[in-house]
């Protein structure tokens, strides 16, 4: 079907355009899903959060295929590494990416809650809370969808991942549910894309520094993240009534 043509109104239930969607598309590449989703589905209407972290150059590189301009959320914590700030600043210049768009927590609240920047030691919830979910929800305020990076292979909650979910009154598109680790590093190869040097030194996936560390786990690549916690999660991506007491 043509990309230009909605099927349902933009008031549908979210329950009949996620059975349509995830019936359609579910076994489609990735670079359909994206373009349905850009193009079609939620034209102007479409974010995509990145963390510039292990894996995020292949959705950047897909959506610049399809819009280079598409506004594109980055979220400084002010605990990233060095090399993540630099790596963010290479793919923008190397994939011509015009709408990417950092976000910081706020001062005043930092100040109060983390004033000594070790909040992540004590609380690491609260830390998350601070630093990255509320810096995203008023970003998020003037999209009905977000386009996020997950894939199933990641392991827990992830593991059921659909291609498209609604969550907290936004649908959600991850375009990359079904890749694997080799397709990751595939598309990397094949594209000639720089990867986040930090993968070289050990780390599978990567987030801020005090909270991530190298893991050598096949099967869980996130081992590294909140290593030795029950936690797992940011919080951007968990029902805001199932995050802990802090959120």
């Amino acid at each position: 079907m043509p990309f230009d043509t909605l099927i349902e109104s933009p008031a549908t239930d979210p329950s009949v355009r996620l059975a349509r969607l995830n019936g359609e598309l579910r076994q489609a590449s990735a670079q359909t899903i994206l373009r349905a989703a850009i193009v079609r589905e939620w034209a102007g209407d479409l974010t995509y959060v990145s963390s510039f972290g292990a894996e995020s150059a292949v959705m950047l590189a897909l959506i610049a295929d399809v819009d280079p301009s598409l506004p594109i959320q980055f979220i400084d914590t002010g605990m990233h590494f060095p090399q993540t700030l630099d790596y963010r600043d290479e793919l923008i210049e190397r994939l011509g990416l015009t709408g990417v768009r950092t976000l910081v927590p706020n001062e005043g609240e930092r100040l109060l809650e983390d004033p000594k920047n070790k909040l992540w030691n004590s609380s690491p919830d609260a830390c998350c809370d601070l630093r990255k979910v509320r810096p995203l929800e008023p970003a998020l305020e003037g999209y009905s969808a977000w386009i996020t990076g997950r894939k199933r292979f990641h392991g827990g909650a992830r593991m059921s991942l659909p291609v498209f979910e609604f969550a907290s009154g936004r649908y959600k598109v991850n375009p990359l549910a079904g890749w694997n680790q080799d397709d990751v590093d595939l598309f990397l190869e094949q594209r000639n894309l720089p990867r986040h040097p930090l993968v070289a030194q050990g780390y599978p996936s990567i987030g801020c520094w005090p909270c991530t560390q190298p893991a050598d786990d096949p099967n869980n690549p996130r081992a590294g993240r909140w290593a030795g916690q029950d936690k797992t999660e940011c919080g951007l991506h968990v029902e805001r009534n199932e995050r802990p007491r802090v959120f």
